[in-house]
């Protein structure tokens, strides 16, 4: 669906629902107050700005995560300042946490981490009888191409990250690995072509414009692998279910997948 024919409420960035809900959960604790519906006590009102911010965000349908932050963040804030702690320590936790996510409010793709049996899966998708070029789009920590580098010293293997602090700890951890190569960045500005595996950890928010860039620039025998998250509406080559704590599920595609339930 073309982004004009979206509803609007889908249209509207996270972060401008969120800033709608703070918004009217702070004005409807200050009409209740002025009213004289609710006591005027910090908790009562709080709580109140809490539950309406969460009722406005489920309404302008926000992501069920969103609905978490919106419940806790006022009781937080008022426990915070309750226990009076300085200043700068909410600093340094902004600092920390921008460091991490850096846009995770815009791209809406958190840092997920692959296991080390994953990295096994993704090791029996790759040919044994010649070198192989892997992609990991969003690699954080490099907790998919460490072990892979270490599996195939054989394979080039390049990831791509944009958040500083999980590349910086990715760059420290592949020191010695001269088969990988990592970089901070836009996945999507470089191209794809020249690769034999392109591997994705997202979440369900990116996964059309990473088909559709896969599709127009991945080689014949390329495949994408995606973790957990399918491509809506694309039939998957193959689904291989990973025997972990948290059953894994990697979605298989090549060029030649189509759209589900067509002739």
């Amino acid at each position: 669906m073309p982004p004009a024919a979206m509803p609007l409420l889908d249209r509207l960035p996270a972060t401008v629902k969120a800033l709608l809900a703070q918004a009217a959960g702070w004005a409807l604790a200050a009409l209740a107050l002025g009213t004289g519906a609710a006591p005027a006590l910090a908790w009562v009102l709080v709580l109140l700005q809490a539950l309406a911010a969460t009722a406005v965000a489920a309404a302008l349908r926000s992501e069920r995560w969103w609905l978490a932050i919106h419940l806790g963040f006022a009781p937080l804030l008022l426990l915070a300042l309750r226990l009076g702690i300085a200043p700068g320590w909410y600093l340094g936790a902004f600092a920390l946490l921008t460091a991490i996510y850096w846009t995770t409010f815009r791209t809406r793709v958190p840092l997920y981490l692959s296991n080390h049996a994953t990295a096994q899966a993704v090791a029996g998708l790759l040919a044994q009888d010649r070198p192989q070029r892997v992609l990991d789009l969003g690699s954080g920590t490099g907790s998919l191409l460490l072990p892979l580098a270490r599996l195939r010293p054989d394979c080039e293997f390049i990831g791509m990250e944009t958040a500083p602090a999980p590349y910086l700890v990715s760059r420290i951890r592949a020191r010695g690995l001269p088969n990988l190569r990592l970089a901070r960045g836009d996945f999507f500005a470089p191209s794809w072509a020249g690769y034999d595996l392109i591997y994705s950890f997202l979440s369900p928010v990116p996964m059309k414009q990473v088909w559709d860039k896969a599709r127009r620039e991945m080689g014949e025998q390329c495949v994408l692998v995606s973790n957990s998250f399918a491509i809506p509406g694309v039939e998957p080559a193959a689904i291989i279910d990973v025997d972990d704590a948290r059953s894994t599920r990697l979605y298989v595609y090549n060029r030649h997948c189509r759209a589900e339930h067509s002739n």
